[in-house]
């Protein structure tokens, strides 16, 4: 009785249905990737998401040695930068998939191919400490000799986000190198990354900074002594965009999770984090402009990819290898 019983139990355990499961590789903020999981598990009640956290770095470090091991975990990324997914792209390690999502998105923010679309906007512009003497209103502003030694801003050796606003402001035709060349001359302080800058800019150690959007505003609405600008000319920016590994295992959860985190739902959860969703006709965070008011200027990944390596050697020239 016990065998037949044994074997009843396991023929029904065999028939039962099983749980998708979605691999999510993701740098998001701990806080931020649990809500998108549990956001994302609850539109869809069938699938399981196990997800992996770390920064872009050492996401990437792991994925390529799996991807080295012929053993690739992920199905889905969701990543800083669309440098990063460029890259992959070229090597042949992501799927193309055209989310029907994408039409409410400004072509600028996803792969014409349709290997990653942008989450979110997360933008860099000026901090200044409310007791500087002068409020810059432009990226120009910053290299007037009249703020000499009073500038600090992150490391493009150190920061995916300085990297990007390196490779967009050399790439514009008013500004260019020799707008980081002024910037040298006036003994800009280039070092570490974003919240080094802010606490040195917050503290008055530097009246002025170059910092992302997010981590300026919050903090002014906590008290913090500091405006943000977004510059006249335009700002730089990153998109946390997600993408699908040509190794997927589960492809028809991983283009379930895309166009989720791309869906209205998907990006008032961004919207509700703090921070700009990508996509057109969404609001903005407390304390920031209207988004028809953010200028975004030109940027162009595959430009930027091929050009990294030549830019960070150029910046260590002028700035030193810090």
């Amino acid at each position: 009785m016990k065998t037949l019983l044994s074997a009843a139990t396991l023929a029904l355990v065999a028939t039962a249905p099983l749980a998708d499961t979605l691999t999510l590789y993701t740098s998001q903020p701990n806080a931020d990737a649990q809500k998108t999981v549990d956001a994302f598990m609850a539109a869809h009640p069938g699938i399981e998401v196990d997800w992996v956290r770390d920064g872009t770095t050492k996401l990437m470090a792991r994925l390529t040695a799996e991807i080295e091991a012929g053993n690739p975990q992920p199905d889905v990324l969701l990543i800083a930068d669309t440098v990063t997914l460029e890259g992959m792209a070229q090597a042949g390690h992501l799927k193309a998939y055209q989310s029907p999502e994408a039409q409410a998105y400004d072509p600028a923010l996803y792969s014409a191919d349709g290997y990653y679309h942008s989450t979110k906007l997360i933008t860099t512009g000026i901090v200044y400490n409310t007791g500087a003497a002068s409020q810059p209103t432009s990226w120009g502003d910053l290299a007037d000799p009249s703020l000499k030694g009073q500038l600090a801003m992150p490391s493009p050796l150190y920061s995916g986000a300085a990297l990007i606003h390196l490779a967009t402001l050399t790439g514009d035709d008013k500004l260019g190198w020799d707008y980081y060349g002024d910037l040298a001359t006036n003994e800009a302080r280039a070092q570490g990354g974003n919240g080094g800058t802010f606490k040195a800019v917050a503290s008055g150690e530097k009246p002025y900074g170059v910092v992302v959007d997010f981590l300026a505003i919050r903090n002014k609405a906590d008290g913090s002594p500091v405006e943000f600008v977004f510059p006249e000319e335009g700002v730089s920016y990153v998109t946390e965009p997600v993408a699908i590994l040509e190794t997927a295992k589960n492809v028809d959860a991983a283009q379930k999770f895309v166009d989720f985190v791309l869906s209205q739902q998907g990006q008032q959860l961004v919207l509700d984090m703090g921070y700009i969703p990508a996509r057109n006709g969404m609001g903005v965070p407390e304390g920031f402009p209207a988004r028809e008011a953010i200028k975004l200027m030109a940027f162009d990944p595959a430009q930027a990819l091929q050009d990294a390596d030549a830019n960070k050697a150029k910046f260590a020239e002028l700035f030193g290898a810090e």
